[in-house]
């Protein structure tokens, strides 16, 4: 459940909490729902955004909502989870985007990738999923054919690109594919007005994920050799900095233009935390936390960060604690099925940021929760109180 949205839950409060849920569940049902358990794996942070900004147009209608079952992940417990075509096509750009990140792999030959029968299961997978996919996307009247041109003509810009070479031409492919996804919400949500302020915010948004990403990866890449468009097109990191402020500002601009039955969520995860992606991207988090800030899950399939600055929350070497577990048995260490249990157990009850003290899933350690100690987060900002945000226009 990887992306460059992943916001805290205490900025979130009950509130937004409860609808970013509701949201993120309901892009992994539609896609077990049309396509079956395995396709839930692609289900990832970003993605949900498409769900958010259909459902802030149209507003929360009668049929915007169902009571979803009991689920391991939320401590076995029913909850209210969006549904409808924001939904299914959000479920369908994962999947497509999700088979080209699994060809994607398949052609660099990646860890077990590198195994030929490994290769070729993952291509079925892949090939599956696409035509998954565009199944979803056409049942919402979206051509998922502009998504997968923008992957290929990737592929051929990369092999292209050089130093000299403009990085927004290296992200131009990532630009359209995200600009399409965010304008075809304004056509499910009948405010065709809004179709181009989204599609801007798609484009910027598109621009902004693959600039964090390569950032991210920068010296992961340089380590192992790999492609990375910062280096192979010269660009340094002030200027990575630069275009990524400017696509903030842009975004705040594209989202005034835009008409909102309730845009609270969306701008509290399109201006303020998209800002401390940025930030926590660079190395200059706002938020006082020492630990990554997504709190609702662990990063799965093939969005899964994999180098440093892309941990999720629950990677190897972040304290989890274990609220289900016998304290009787004494300090010895769990066993690695038994500690992933404890792990999954905790994963939406954020101990690891709210627990005063807790134990390590395998470790059985008792560790300070990261917040146990800060004052960040004891009220939300303006976002809170207000619908429009109108007090943060002085970009904060």
């Amino acid at each position: 459940m990887f992306g460059i949205v992943r916001p805290c839950s205490h900025r979130l409060g009950d509130r937004f909490k409860g609808e970013w849920m509701a949201h993120l569940c309901g892009l992994c049902l539609a896609l077990r729902g049309d396509h079956g358990q395995l396709a839930r794996v692609v289900t990832n942070y970003d993605g949900l955004l498409i769900s958010v900004l259909t459902e802030a147009q149209l507003g929360r209608g009668e049929g915007g909502r169902r009571t979803a079952g009991p689920c391991a992940l939320r401590g076995m417990r029913t909850a209210s989870v969006a549904r409808g075509e924001g939904a299914r096509l959000a479920a369908a750009v994962s999947l497509v985007l999700a088979a080209a990140k699994v060809r994607d792999h398949v052609a660099d030959r990646d860890g077990l990738l590198a195994r030929r029968p490994v290769a070729a299961a993952a291509r079925r997978v892949a090939a599956s999923w696409g035509r998954a996919g565009e199944h979803s996307g056409a049942a919402v009247g979206f051509d998922t054919g502009v998504l997968v041109d923008a992957v290929d003509r990737q592929l051929g810009i990369e092999t292209l690109a050089g130093p000299g070479t403009p990085i927004l031409t290296v992200t131009e492919p990532t630009e359209t594919a995200t600009a399409a996804a965010f304008a075809h919400t304004a056509r499910l949500a009948g405010r065709p007005g809004n179709a181009a302020p989204l599609a801007e915010t798609g484009r910027l948004f598109g621009r902004l994920a693959h600039l964090l990403d390569a950032v991210e990866d920068r010296e992961a890449d340089a380590a192992s050799g790999a492609w990375n468009p910062l280096t192979a097109t010269g660009t340094s990191l002030t200027e990575a900095r630069r275009l990524a402020d400017d696509a903030l500002h842009g975004i705040r601009l594209a989202l005034r233009d835009t008409e909102f039955q309730d845009g609270a969520l969306v701008h509290l995860l399109l201006v303020h935390e998209l800002r401390r992606s940025v930030d926590r991207a660079f190395g200059t988090t706002s938020c006082g936390h020492s630990a990554p800030e997504a709190a609702f899950g662990p990063p799965t399939g093939p969005y899964a960060p994999g180098t440093p600055g892309t941990r999720g929350p629950h990677a190897p070497g972040d304290p989890h604690g274990n609220p289900y577990d016998d304290l009787s048995k004494g300090p010895g260490k769990r066993g690695f099925w038994a500690g992933c249990a404890a792990a999954l157990a905790v994963c939406c009850t954020c101990k690891v940021c709210c627990a005063d003290e807790f134990e390590g899933p395998w470790s059985r350690k008792r560790r300070e929760g990261c917040c146990s100690s800060c004052d960040c987060c004891e009220a939300l900002d303006c976002c809170d109180c207000c619908e429009c945000c109108e007090c943060c226009a002085c970009d904060c």
